[in-house]
């Protein structure tokens, strides 16, 4: 059924309460006051056509039957069947139609640490006060980082909440700045419900659920957090009977719900990506059409990645975790525009933000290396997942129907999945069950800091470690037998050997090459900056892989045997010597040549390798005489 047909129903519906019941000025001013707009009947929306000028357009209006609940799905050729003929008053009528939608009444004031007051359209509010949302009060932002940084105890609910927040202004922004653009009140709310929503789908302690626990227990499920995020959405709508509202805010049901999810979670699966040449592609959306492709910029940018997601938790994230944040997105939102580029419509910004831009992905770098991929964060999220997957087989979670589902399987049942959060935590941890006993015991070794032994960091010289083969690399490590001698033989599951991808958010790619840029001069054409046009010292690339060892034995004994196997490892693969090498084993780093001819102090000693062994064999002599 396409719009119209959709007006005429809506027509139909309507009573008309004729001549009798107009409006007079006064109470005009009451009823705008005290009404909800979807809630108008026909003389209602021609007291309002009075009270914007457009009076000459009351007889189209009434002739038709017009109610308020038919004002958003009116198009410029809806109001020219409807008899207005010049496109200019057609235009006239939908911006004003526009800004009555934008303008909600009861709007709900938060009062956010990162963004001040905020006001929530009641639709966003309805969201929120539903259990699927805030099952996202009791899900930690940062998982197993709030071990390490006491501040980072804020949770996925505030930053869904900021994103929605700040995906309004961007797209308030754009279209008070375009007009021409035609963003209207659908756009918004869809653009806003989206950036509430992105979240929806994660599980137990952020990523740590859709990125390691999962691929353990799931092995050959290929899984996010955003498949998820739809199913709940679903979930969320229909449990809530929140149908019929979306309606009478205005969405128009399947195209709106399906514009909101593919802002998630990008084009369908069936579709291919969106790419800057689109010559003659076919358009992968659904839910908006090529013209408004820069609406799917705002919540999560899959061209550019500069999107309001990650300036809220860039803020939020150094504002918990202590850390400078050099990225100011209210400038970005002063200069954002919308530019036609090679046939799509893409959000670009002035020139002299690129060095602005550099900083946000340089934010984004230090908050991976300071605490997302902090060493303690890294391994104490190892053994939460380690005692998870033990956990799993006894860990039972009602779903649909009374139906009962692991932790691993709850994925697959939104209703299991809703009851599914941090607090599993403390399920197992005070769990008298004594199948859970092994997990308890990881878990309570966390609490009482008694973690899983640091051995070392590296970095592969040249070519980097491709996924298929991480499983191989505690094999490698064991098999690396130092040329000292160890007290202590190890195997592979003693190691836990982390892989670590540094970027920034586009592999190897530069993301400010996708980023285009308008001047002063002539703001009507875009152009490109390269990274010499701006600096120096940026970087000259633009990924790198960290490797970090740890060891699941913490005795002395075992702790010194895993350095030297790791030293070793290091030598044989040619991967780039530990900060502590020299420390952790000094009687083998100066065996690999390249380790040794740095810029070093030539006053600084030496090992003599011959020496050391030397010295160990007769310490040896003296045990065995002992």
């Amino acid at each position: 059924m396409n719009r119209s047909e959709s007006c005429k129903r809506r027509r139909s519906c309507t009573p008309d309460r004729g001549d009798a019941d107009r409006r007079t000025p006064e109470r005009e001013a009451l009823l705008f006051k005290k009404s909800n707009f979807h809630e108008w009947d026909v003389e209602d929306v021609c007291s309002f056509l009075r009270m914007q000028g457009l009076e000459k357009f009351e007889q189209f209006f009434r002739g038709e039957r017009l109610s308020g609940a038919t004002l958003p799905f009116l198009t410029k050729d809806d109001l020219e069947q409807l008899g207005v003929s010049t496109l200019g008053d057609r235009i006239h009528l939908l911006n004003c139609i526009d800004k009555l939608w934008q303008s909600p009444i009861e709007a709900k004031v938060f009062n956010d640490p990162i963004h001040g007051h905020i006001e929530m359209h009641p639709l966003l509010v309805r969201i929120i006060d539903t259990p699927q949302f805030q099952r996202l009060r009791f899900i930690k932002q940062l998982g197993g980082t709030y071990f390490v940084y006491p501040g980072a105890s804020h949770n996925r609910f505030e930053h869904s909440i900021g994103v929605a927040h700040l995906a309004g202004e961007l797209v308030k922004a754009l279209s008070g700045r375009q007009p021409e653009l035609r963003i209207n009140h659908r756009d918004i709310l869809c653009v806003q419900i989206a950036g509430l929503c992105h979240d929806l789908g994660h599980g137990p302690f952020s990523h740590l659920f859709d990125g390691k626990f999962i691929p353990l227990t799931r092995k050959g499920l290929k899984w996010k957090h955003e498949d998820a995020s739809l199913t709940m959405l679903d979930h969320l709508i229909s449990s809530n009977n929140l149908k019929e509202v979306l309606q009478s805010y205005g969405l128009v049901l399947p195209e709106d719900l399906e514009f909101i999810k593919e802002q998630i979670r990008g084009p369908a699966p069936s579709s291919q990506g969106v790419s800057d040449d689109s010559k003659g592609s076919a358009w992968p959306y659904k839910g908006r059409p090529r013209e408004k492709g820069f609406l799917y910029e705002i919540v999560a940018n899959k061209r550019t990645g500069i999107d309001v997601d990650k300036w809220d938790y860039f803020a939020r994230d150094c504002h918990h975790l202590g850390i400078q944040n050099n990225f100011d997105f209210q400038r970005f939102l002063k200069f954002a525009r919308v530019y036609e580029v090679k046939k799509m419509k893409v959000i670009c910004t002035r020139d002299k933000e690129v060095g602005d831009l550099y900083n946000m992905f340089h934010t984004r770098n230090t908050l991976h290396r300071r605490a997302y991929q902090h060493r303690v964060s890294n391994i104490i999220e190892s053994m939460i997942t380690e005692a998870m997957v033990l956990a799993d087989p006894h860990i039972q979670i009602s779903g649909t129907g009374g139906k009962l589902c692991r932790m691993s399987t709850a994925i697959d049942d939104m209703e299991a999945y809703a009851k599914l959060t941090d607090n599993i935590f403390e399920e197992i941890l005070h769990s008298s069950k004594p199948e859970l006993r092994e997990a308890r015991e990881i878990l309570n070794n966390i609490i009482c800091r008694r973690l899983y032994k640091w051995i070392g960091q590296t970095q592969p010289a040249a070519k980097t470690i491709i996924e298929e083969s991480f499983d191989e690399l505690a094999d490698q490590v064991v098999a690396a037998l130092p040329s000292t001698p160890v007290e202590v033989q190890l195997q592979a599951e003693d190691f836990i050997v982390n892989v670590v991808q540094m970027d920034y958010g586009m592999k190897g790619k530069n993301p400010i090459n996708k980023v285009r840029f308008y001047c002063k001069n002539n703001p009507n054409k875009t152009v490109k900056i390269s990274k010499e046009q701006v600096s120096q010292l940026l970087p000259e690339q633009f990924t790198e892989q960290l490797i970090q060892v740890y060891c699941k034995k913490t005795d002395e004994k075992s702790v010194q045997a895993a350095r030297k196997h790791f030293v070793q490892w290091c030598i044989n693969r040619n991967f780039t010597k530990p900060r502590d090498g020299d420390v952790l084993a000094p009687e083998l780093t100066p065996l690999k040549a390249d380790w040794n001819n740095s810029d070093s102090d030539e006053s600084e000693p030496r090992v003599d390798v011959q020496s050391y062994r030397r010295m160990n064999s007769d310490k040896t002599r003296m045990q065995l005489f002992k």
